[in-house]
């Protein structure tokens, strides 16, 4: 990225010049390498500000291009990421009905509820491929499959899975699906969206002022941003079966160690069904605010999203999830990463276990 923030700094919409050509270039070269993440084709990737922006892009422009439309149906689940469970609530309140569908105890979308929901008067479908809170990966293709006999365009929000699962958009039968740089190892601020190539996508720009990306998204690509969201791209393709190996070990060696001692310990969403890494924990008899706050000096973990942080609700995903309302309270939400050692991995059991002991008087 670094060239490009002190040297290379031309517009990459300017085409007058060399500055602009290199800058174009580029973003270009960035753009297919986040398009082969995905198994897509180059200009089906638009360059966004980070997921929040795809999500919104994609979820409001399907719903003002079809605004004339007799489709008015807008469905997602009770515990998609409030890029999208808000944007689709804001949409029911003007003009279309957002119908909010229920997941089971492990987090998963049941077949027989999206056909209940599904009819002519669907316009599109929302869902997650992997949870941002409990990791549970929802079966994608399956719905796809259930979408297109209903006419229904489906989008997801891919931002947790990336980097952690394979992601082929083809397989996945999306029409939209929506990525962050900083997921993937990239940098904050910058995102994309996929859009499928089809005569029948109906997309109208949400925002204006001007003909970047295909109009979908007006105003100046951060050149230096993008760049390092390719590159982070190519790197987690590059990387992404030895790391969900070492995830999935990791993963597992924590649970493992914190499960002896105490053996109460809920772990939230599906057992097998999610992203490796991710963990969704709860301790009986322990707030998770209390638990986070007690080891923020030595381990780094949240109660839930970072975009939720300082809010004093429970976590509306472990709510959906049907979680009894004094276990709600004790969800902590444990990440590993890329360079995660087994020797932070062994730290951060024993900080957490002292944590406990110390909350609950148990030792």
């Amino acid at each position: 990225m670094q060239p490009y923030w002190m040297r290379d700094f031309g517009n990459p919409h300017s085409e007058g010049h060399p500055y602009g050509w290199k800058a174009r270039q580029a973003v270009e070269y960035a753009r297919s390498r986040i398009a082969a993440f995905l198994n897509a084709d180059d200009d089906e990737i638009v360059f966004t500000s980070g997921a929040t922006e795809s999500c919104n892009i994609a979820l409001r422009g399907v719903a003002a291009a079809s605004r004339s439309g007799d489709r008015k149906r807008i469905i997602t689940l009770a515990t998609e990421h409030p890029a999208v469970l808000q944007t689709v609530l804001w949409l029911g309140n003007h003009g279309y009905e957002a119908v909010i569908l229920p997941v089971g105890p492990d987090g998963l979308l049941d077949m027989v509820d999206l056909e209940a929901a599904l009819g002519p008067g669907t316009l599109l479908v929302s869902v997650m491929l992997a949870n941002n809170e409990i990791g549970v990966v929802q079966p994608l293709a399956e719905i796809s499959h259930r979408c297109r006999a209903a006419g229904a365009f489906l989008h997801t929000d891919a931002t947790q899975a990336a980097g952690r699962i394979g992601i082929d958009v083809d397989e996945l039968g999306v029409d939209l699906l929506s990525l962050s740089g900083h997921k993937v190892y990239g940098p904050n601020g910058v995102g994309g969206l996929y859009i499928r190539n089809r005569s029948d996508m109906p997309l109208e720009p949400v925002a204006t002022g001007g003909a970047q990306e295909r109009g979908i998204r007006p105003g100046t690509i951060p050149v230096p941003l993008a760049v390092g969201m390719g590159e982070a791209c190519a790197v987690a393709d590059d990387a992404l079966e030895e790391d969900a190996k070492r995830f999935a070990y990791l993963g597992g060696r924590l649970l493992r160690e914190l499960s002896v001692e105490f053996p109460d310990l809920r772990v939230f969403g599906h057992a097998e069904q999610r992203i490796p890494g991710s963990l969704s924990i709860g301790i009986p008899g322990v707030l998770g605010e209390q638990l986070v706050d007690a080891v923020s000096g030595d381990v780094a973990i949240a109660t839930g999203a970072a975009c939720a942080s300082g809010s004093p609700k429970p976590s509306h995903v472990l709510v959906a999830l049907g979680v009894g309302r004094e276990i709600t309270p004790t969800g902590v939400r444990i990440s590993l990463g890329r360079y995660t050692t087994e020797d932070e991995i062994d730290a951060a059991s024993r900080h957490l276990r002292c944590a406990v002991r110390e909350l609950t008087g148990r030792g």
